[in-house]
């Protein structure tokens, strides 16, 4: 990212500082899930580890009873008991049943919401349950994901739920078990997902920590975050790029083509929790990519800039347009623009764009930096509307 533009002097603090270029720091909580849409109440769903595991349960009940089951009914991870619908319930052959139960995510834009979750039953010689991944499952081929590479990508708590589903049914220390969760078109699927850069291929993955599918959930997309940057670290990578969605991804791995495509992690709104994960896998250097709306909410210290629990500080872009010399009416402008945009194209047409950006720059770096207490280095560069050119770069480092 090569720059060549002044290097001003950093802004003098303002009324939302705690010193020079110090805001206090802040990590909102999540925000709840919404409750309704257009009046009515937002229905959850199930999770795939949840719905693997009703159907693990149904097979099994049919290979021991002999009769295939209609509904079947599980416990999730709360203590909860929830029963499901079984789809179909098939004899193979002798010994051998496969279940399946559709997955109902609710009012979540889930991908895999219909998915055909298939398991099947067979009996083995010796005790203990053994559990497989079969079609459309993803197969582990990195590491930091807290599962065996070579493996299934079932995650921790479905392997208990369904470990669970099936010993309620048979005595799994006096009997052996063979269960492999399938999913028809699950390698379709997960090309809608970020499976493939976190080295799971294949297939989707069985996941879940509650059993539960809250609607519109960010909780999931912060999940996904902190695993990504899990991934990065357990390759030996010590440098992790943080993009605030697809376009400004799309431009970093443009810019920084030396970094393997692990690395680059949409990072949404949950910097906190990227920065705190990548400080745990022993990264040395974290570098934020985004536009002007996220940077400054960086800025403000705000480490979790999701809509509805940050706003946009404009007496953050006053201070930083004053700091780039623009005359006092644009710097009154700005201190009470729309949005951050408008702030942008009124440093643009006041000629100030390249040295506020770089003020904007530097200051989202100190914060980044003072929130993990000096762990690592930071970088930050501000991107246009389109993702693909850099406004402004702190520089050094992996920027040049």
């Amino acid at each position: 990212m090569t720059q060549d533009r002044p290097q001003p002097e950093p802004p003098e603090p303002g009324p939302h500082q705690n010193g020079p270029g110090r805001p206090e720091l802040r990590e909102p909580d999540l925000p709840r899930t919404a409750k309704v849409r257009d009046g009515k109440a937002l229905r959850p769903g199930w999770t795939t580890g949840s719905c693997a595991s009703a159907a693990a349960r149904a097979a099994t009940l049919h290979l021991l009873t002999g009769e295939p089951q209609a509904v079947v009914e599980i416990g999730l991870p709360s203590g909860n008991r929830v029963t499901f619908a079984v789809e179909r319930s098939t004899l193979l052959r002798p010994g051998r049943v496969q279940a399946v139960v559709v997955k109902d995510a609710g009012d979540d834009p889930d991908v895999t919401h219909g998915a055909h979750l298939t398991a099947t039953a067979a009996w083995r010689d010796q005790p203990g349950l053994l559990l497989h991944g079969g079609v459309g499952v993803g197969v582990v081929t990195k590491p930091g994901l807290g599962l065996e590479v070579g493996g299934p990508a079932i995650n921790p708590v479905p392997r208990a739920m369904i470990t669970q589903a099936v010993g309620e049914v048979v005595d799994l220390g006096s009997r052996g078990l063979d269960v492999t969760i399938s999913v028809p078109d699950g390698e379709q699927r997960a090309r809608k997902t970020t499976n493939g850069k976190l080295g799971i291929i294949g297939g989707i993955s069985i996941l879940g920590t509650t059993g539960i599918v809250r609607p519109f959930s960010t909780a999931s997309w912060r999940a996904s975050v902190e695993q990504a940057v899990s991934v990065a670290a357990a390759q030996g990578e010590r440098a992790i790029v943080l993009c605030t969605g697809g376009r400004t991804e799309k431009g970093a791995m443009e810019q920084l083509p030396s970094l393997p495509d692990v690395c680059f992690v949409e990072v949404g709104d949950f910097t906190g929790a990227a920065l705190r994960r990548a400080v745990e896998g022993g990264m040395e250097r974290a570098v934020f990519v985004g536009m002007v709306g996220k940077l400054t909410k960086l800025a403000a210290g705000v480490l979790m800039t999701h809509y509805t629990r940050s706003k946009i500080d404009t007496g953050v872009l006053a201070s930083i347009t004053a700091a780039a010399g623009a005359p006092e009416q644009v710097v009154a402008q700005v201190a009470v623009a729309n949005t951050a945009r408008h702030a942008y194209e009124l440093w643009e047409e006041a000629g100030v764009l390249d040295a506020a950006g770089i003020l904007l720059c530097r200051q989202v770096a100190e914060v980044m930096e003072r929130f993990v207490d000096g762990a690592l280095t930071a970088e930050v560069a501000l991107v246009d509307f389109t993702g693909r050119r850099v406004i402004a770069a702190t520089g050094g480092g992996l920027l040049p």
